[in-house]
């Protein structure tokens, strides 16, 4: 079994701030036996409304936010995830980036947002470019494997369906799931929902208010909810376990069952 934690904070303009803030639930997380630990998107910089400082503050994935993160791995020794503006060399918008950092303080894997959040009033594609679609990227850790995807991604189910394909136990989805009229609702059931439907565990790490809505929590592949933050600062931690993947895939075999594959569509900028 992995122990695996979740990290809940609201982050800010100040991107030394968020990286105290940042620092401070690693030390709590590792000191808690977490081997794996989630931050939410855009935990590097955010303000109420995407504005043009996204792409001004925005570092490249070798740049000294992305490098702090790494130390902090280093000295927790567990692997991090968290979200980033990053910079795009010439370009007036950025990719909406997770990271994971191993313990060793290197990239371990990487996830450019794929769908991007044109919807509730809302224009992320303004100032942001969708990643390209390739074979999702994961981590490994004691035998689990750990896939990336997120926030807006969560609505589309074949996002999950690739990165289970590509052999994904647990998928770790960073967010700044914006507050809204039954977004909560919405959040809550979509992640169950990926859990289930793949029979697999879900770990999730969203912003508090007043960008995000909280809930922040880790879903085990029967849909439980093993731990949640609800709207507070902190960290949770539960244990990933491959012996309940097979119990659940023994009883219901859905990814085995299955008729349809995910085929990669059109592409729509």
């Amino acid at each position: 079994m992995v122990p695996v934690a979740i990290a809940q904070f609201a982050p800010t303009a100040d991107k030394q701030g968020n990286l105290r803030v940042i620092a401070e639930l690693a030390a709590t997380a590792a000191a808690d036996g977490a081997q794996v630990l989630a931050f939410p998107e855009y935990s590097m910089f955010t303000v109420p409304t995407m504005t043009d400082e996204f792409v001004t503050t925005a570092e490249p994935m070798d740049g000294e936010f992305v490098s702090s993160l790494g130390e902090l791995a280093r000295q927790g020794g567990l692997h991090i995830v968290a979200g980033i503006n990053e910079a795009i060399p010439g370009e007036a918008r950025i990719h909406n980036t997770l990271i994971a950092l191993g313990p060793d303080g290197r990239l371990a894997a990487k996830y450019r947002k794929l769908h991007l959040y044109d919807a509730f009033g809302y224009r992320e594609s303004d100032r942001v470019a969708p990643g390209e679609i390739e074979s999702p990227e994961t981590f490994t850790v004691d035998g689990v494997t750990f896939g990336l995807q997120t926030c807006y991604d969560l609505r589309f189910p074949e996002v999950t369906r690739r990165i289970v394909d590509a052999g994904a136990d647990v998928v770790v989805l960073p967010a700044e799931w914006v507050p809204g009229p039954l977004k909560e609702d919405h959040w809550t059931t979509l992640v169950r929902a990926r859990a289930i439907e793949n029979t697999i565990y879900v770990v999730v790490a969203d912003q508090s208010a007043p960008a995000g809505s909280g809930v922040s929590m880790i879903v085990d592949p029967m849909g439980l909810v093993l731990a949640s933050l609800g709207e507070t600062t902190g960290t949770a931690v539960a244990k990933v376990s491959p012996a309940r993947i097979a119990e659940v895939r023994a009883k219901n075999p859905a990814l085995k069952l299955r008729r349809f594959e995910v085929a990669e569509a059109a592409v729509r900028v």
